[in-house]
């Protein structure tokens, strides 16, 4: 019986490298010299495959690289971009601490919730010195046109805005200026006055002092950019009950839904001789109805998906906007934001104090009593009631329009009662301008 020969360990050469083991033959593309490293041989799957159809391993490395590196530098880029844009935003945000011009604020009651409720003041400044600004031919003069108290619940569940009129006849208390000044009040002051006189600080220490209610943010905007954020989202939807030519203001528009961009826009929410007679209440009726119609925009998914609107937007707003210190940056505002997303667009509801005409000139309001009603379930962080909140306009409507439904038929048992008060609210929301 033959045995194979024993197999000595494998030898070294002179630079003390070892030579192949006995019994295994040198591959034919061996190096001639030692220290130069031998070609590997093919994977398994290679073989048995022509030499044109064989995969190149190393190509195919180098691109995984190519891919990768990509990728780095795609995230580094991104990550520089978000950051300048970061830093862009929050360097316009403009913010003013007033709460050392506030005196004799009213106490925030205690009330069941995860959170705090909040109430924030959103004041619109009338300066018409903007180019394209003055369409309604007044002056302005840096007094507050539009004034929102918006109540949002400590769930966050829901938040409704209340405007108030800025020609309603109101008692102004003193209030307190820049430089600890005091500004003299008086009874039947139009409400506006308080911006034009005090700003922002006194606007807030006349509906806390009017109202009974703390107010925890304060927010200004003005008309430029207002244009700015409705161009920013591609424009807004509104419908509009009848033709509009006013060629005083040159304001024209045609009847029915469509979208209108930021200069329309503002003619829109400034026209007050056309499309409603009742003047300043109307125009703050279709004001609510752009601002939810607005809503409803930037949160819809065509706004949301696409980055350059969604930065746009901000841009416009942080550059148009200033607030107390507590919302001084980007992240501040971001935050508050984020308390939002569980707010349905049904839950964000814009209804008007109540009022009624002054009775020694019918040109002029005043609060109702009922307004007292109001501000204690804002106090209290209660709902609307059913009575408060007739004719509301939510931000769940894409146009707007008046909550009072148009789809009851005759055919459908109706209350005449309820009846009634429908045909009621369908008859104000044509006088103030709204598709009903």
């Amino acid at each position: 019986m033959l045995m194979a020969p024993s197999c000595p360990s494998p030898p070294t050469d002179s630079g003390g490298n070892r030579t192949r083991p006995c019994g295994t033959s040198q591959p034919d593309d061996a190096p001639s010299s030692p220290g130069v490293r031998a070609r590997r041989p093919p994977l398994v799957e290679d073989h048995g495959v022509p030499e044109h159809l064989r995969v190149d391993h190393s190509h195919r490395r180098i691109v995984v690289r190519v891919v990768l590196l990509t990728h780095v530098l795609l995230a580094l880029l991104t990550a520089a971009a978000v950051t300048l844009a970061y830093r862009h935003l929050d360097g316009d945000i403009r913010s003013q601490d007033v709460t050392g011009m506030l005196t004799d604020r009213p106490e925030k009651e205690d009330v069941e919730g995860p959170r705090e409720p909040l109430n924030i003041l959103v004041m619109g400044t009338d300066d018409r010195s903007c180019e394209g600004c003055a369409i309604d031919g007044e002056a302005g003069g840096g007094g507050s046109d539009t004034t929102l108290l918006v109540h949002v619940s400590a769930d966050r569940q829901e938040a409704y805005g209340i405007s108030l009129p800025r020609d309603a006849l109101v008692t102004r208390p003193d209030c307190m200026d820049e430089d600890g000044g005091v500004i003299p009040g008086g009874e039947l002051e139009m409400f506006n006055t308080a911006f034009a006189l005090g700003g922002p600080a006194c606007t807030i220490q006349t509906v806390e002092q009017l109202t009974g209610v703390l107010i925890d943010h304060y927010v200004t905007v003005d008309f430029n950019g207002f244009v700015d954020m409705v161009d920013a989202v591609g424009g807004v939807e509104v419908c509009i009950p009848k033709d509009v030519s006013d060629p005083t203001h040159n304001i024209f528009f045609d009847a029915g839904t469509q979208t209108l961009e930021g200069r329309q826009a503002l003619n829109y929410v400034r026209e007050r001789y056309v499309l409603s007679a009742n003047s300043d209440i109307g125009r703050m009726r279709r004001q609510q109805a752009f601002i939810a119609s607005m809503i409803n925009k930037v949160v819809s998914a065509g706004t949301l998906t696409r980055p350059d609107r969604v930065y746009s937007f901000l841009s416009a707003a942080t550059r148009s906007i200033t607030v107390d210190e507590e919302l001084g940056s980007i992240q501040d505002l971001v935050d508050l934001a984020l308390q939002f997303r569980d707010t349905g667009l049904g839950s964000i509801e814009f209804v008007t104090v109540p009022n009624e005409a002054y009775e020694p000139d019918p040109n002029r309001l005043v609060w109702s009593d009922k307004a007292d009603k109001l501000w204690k379930r804002v106090a209290k962080d209660k709902s609307l009631t059913k009575k408060l909140g007739r004719g509301s306009i939510t931000a769940k409507d894409p146009v707007g329009t008046s909550s009072a439904d148009p789809s009851a038929t005759a055919t459908e048992p109706v209350d005449p009662d309820e009846a009634a008060e429908q045909e009621k609210e369908r008859a104000e929301a044509l006088a103030n301008g709204l598709c009903a």
